[in-house]
């Protein structure tokens, strides 16, 4: 079944350039009918975020999982009324996590409906661990489940690595990125699980908002949902900025890139 995309209630809370919006015009319409959503964003960008509100209004899901709140983000969610979105953000303390503000997000949160929330962000100590120990000594048990024992193909380690030395400005050494990826993959496999577990608590469809690298269909969170849920059907977007390399996503949404200082500015290489 195929429902045009349509603009969410409150459509106005998002702080975007008057007359701007995501370039839907390749995604007149979206496959209904899919288990899990997984609508991939570059985090600062208002223009994705609103892109994805039309989404979540269009798909209804019964859940949506984010990869900016912890579980117990997703539990204060829950309990607090969403009729009052400012009043909403503070008592989940969304701007006191280190991801961009609230107000740029809070348009997502409006096109929810009754939808639960779920949070799948564990604690950053994790990730480090998973930087200097692996992603399978982290994981744990489950691990070989979800294909963390196996190395990568030598080929695709090599391009992750360079990938994470260009996304941190070059300022660490290129020998540290091989913990980055390790530190991703892990990060993969564990949303993945949190994806899948909202899947069966609360049924489908179940959206989830995250960073459109994790979206990608050839070694993000898909390549882990296909291992450990082969029988869900995984539909993947990625709003992209003008000018972004092509990833592998379902559907791909290119937009204006959002004003932003240059991140490595104030970085020297490490040599």
């Amino acid at each position: 079944v195929e429902t045009p995309i349509i603009n969410p209630r409150g459509i106005s809370l998002i702080e975007a350039p008057e007359g701007h919006a995501p370039n839907l015009a390749n995604a007149e319409t979206l496959p209904l009918g899919h288990d899990i959503y997984l609508l991939g964003e570059v985090h600062d960008n208002p223009l994705h975020h609103r892109g994805q509100a039309a989404m979540i209004d269009t798909i209804d899901p019964a859940a949506v999982v984010f990869e900016q709140l912890s579980v117990r983000a997703g539990d204060v969610a829950n309990a607090t009324p969403r009729d009052d979105l400012t009043a909403f953000g503070e008592a989940i303390r969304w701007d006191d996590s280190g991801w961009p503000p609230f107000r740029i997000y809070a348009v997502i949160f409006d096109a929810l409906d009754d939808a639960a929330i779920v949070g799948m962000a564990e604690p950053f100590g994790q990730a480090r661990a998973a930087f200097s120990d692996g992603a399978a000594a982290t994981f744990g048990p489950a691990a070989e489940a979800y294909g963390l024992n196996s190395a990568l193909d030598a080929k695709e380690q090599t391009r992750r690595e360079q990938l994470q030395f260009n996304a941190h400005c070059a300022a660490m050494p290129l020998e540290m990125m091989g913990g980055m990826v390790e530190a991703q993959r892990y990060r993969d496999a564990v949303f993945a699980r949190a994806i899948k577990q909202a899947h069966e608590t609360h049924g489908g469809p179940v959206a989830v908002i995250l960073g459109h690298g994790h979206a990608r269909k050839d070694w993000g969170v898909p390549r882990y949902l296909e291992r450990i849920a082969p029988d869900l059907s995984v539909y993947s977007v990625g709003f992209v900025e003008t000018g972004a390399r092509d990833l592998p996503f379902d559907l791909r949404i290119e937009t204006e890139a959002a004003v932003r200082s240059d991140p490595c500015g104030t970085l020297a290489p490490k040599t």
